[in-house]
């Protein structure tokens, strides 16, 4: 990040003659308790606290610019940053009205431009020097940064699950920007969906007879990366009555081998499908034909049985879209007949 403090400089008279709310703090009054209508949220261990509605908003990805515009919030947007597929028809009228900041991941400079009073990323490794600045770089500036609840799952609630962290971002959004019932409705809508899916676990076999899925995200230089134990796969293949064939790896998509995923020997595959991204191995018919062809792989029951279910790879990560996932995932495990 070049000449900080010259950018530092400015920003910050930038934010005063915009009279923006600002950041973990700055609704507090004289007596440093918060300014009347003040809001305040906890956000990965942070306390945030506005004055008022943010209004010149900065997603540095596109989990969080979807889920601010399924909010209506893109009147509060001042920019965007890290596409990786295409947005979804019913957002791209609202997204055509917000400057892109930056294709890829924003830099500090690219963020400051924008002249943010609030920031929001799905990630906290979006907030590094090297990056848009850390959190406290940005606290110091007065600019809030939220991040995602499930990306520190250990800094809420024991037991809460990842689908609940996403939809508490949901609320909490809606309590920072004035937009409580909007974010409450999705919220609920979102929590009727993950209880429909969850539908099938009634009727699948548990115990040894339990279906076990192998999630294949993306192929790079030949080699598999799969859903671990972190990643939202396990909480949707648990939700639905399956088993996750990599729950004993500690990471979310960690690369393996495709020995290994023949070791697992799965019930079925789901194949996450990233043609929009555009890189090597990441459309589904990339993937299908590299295990058609692989010696091993091409010799495992799901492969050999056309056992596989593509849904959007996108929507295997946390987002406004993953309970769309999660349905494709119970419809398919009905048609392959795991659900009774």
């Amino acid at each position: 990040m070049r000449h900080p403090a010259r950018l530092g400089t400015a920003l910050t008279l930038a934010l005063a003659t915009a009279g923006c709310s600002t950041a973990a703090g700055a609704g507090s009054g004289a007596d440093g308790k918060p300014a009347a209508g003040a809001v305040s949220v906890t956000s990965c261990g942070r306390q945030l606290t506005v004055a008022g509605p943010p209004r010149r908003t900065v997603a540095l990805d596109q989990t969080s610019t979807e889920i601010l515009l399924e909010l209506g919030l893109q009147d509060r947007m001042a920019g965007t940053a890290n596409l990786k597929t295409k947005i979804p028809a019913q957002y791209e009228a609202a997204y055509a009205r917000i400057p892109v900041i930056a294709p890829k991941i924003a830099t500090g400079e690219q963020l400051r431009s924008a002249t943010p009073d609030f920031v929001v990323a799905g990630s906290a490794d979006l907030y590094t020097k090297d990056r848009a600045g850390t959190r406290e770089e940005l606290d110091a500036l007065e600019v809030p940064t939220f991040v995602s609840a499930v990306d520190c799952p250990h800094q809420n609630p024991p037991g809460t699950t990842a689908f609940d962290l996403l939809f508490s971002d949901y609320e909490n959004l809606g309590t920072l920007f004035g937009a409580r019932e909007r974010a409450g409705k999705l919220a609920a809508d979102q929590r009727a969906a993950v209880a429909k899916a969850g539908e099938n676990a009634a009727g699948v076999p548990q115990g040894a007879q339990r279906p076990s899925i192998v999630y294949l995200y993306s192929v790079f230089n030949g080699m598999p990366y799969v859903a671990g134990k972190n990643g939202l796969p396990s909480e949707m293949s648990r939700i639905v009555g399956a088993r996750n064939a990599f729950d004993d790896v500690n990471e979310d998509w960690p690369e393996v081998t495709w020995e290994e995923v023949a070791k697992r020997d799965p019930d079925f595959i789901v194949i996450g499908d990233l043609s929009e991204r555009g890189r090597p191995g990441d459309s589904a018919a990339e993937k299908r034909s590299e295990m058609a062809r692989h010696p091993v792989i091409s010799k495992l029951a799901a492969v050999r049985d056309g056992r596989i279910l593509e849904v959007p790879g996108m929507e295997l990560d946390p987002s406004v879209r993953s309970v769309h996932a999660l349905g494709l995932l119970a419809n398919g495990m009905k048609d392959l007949g795991h659900v009774r």
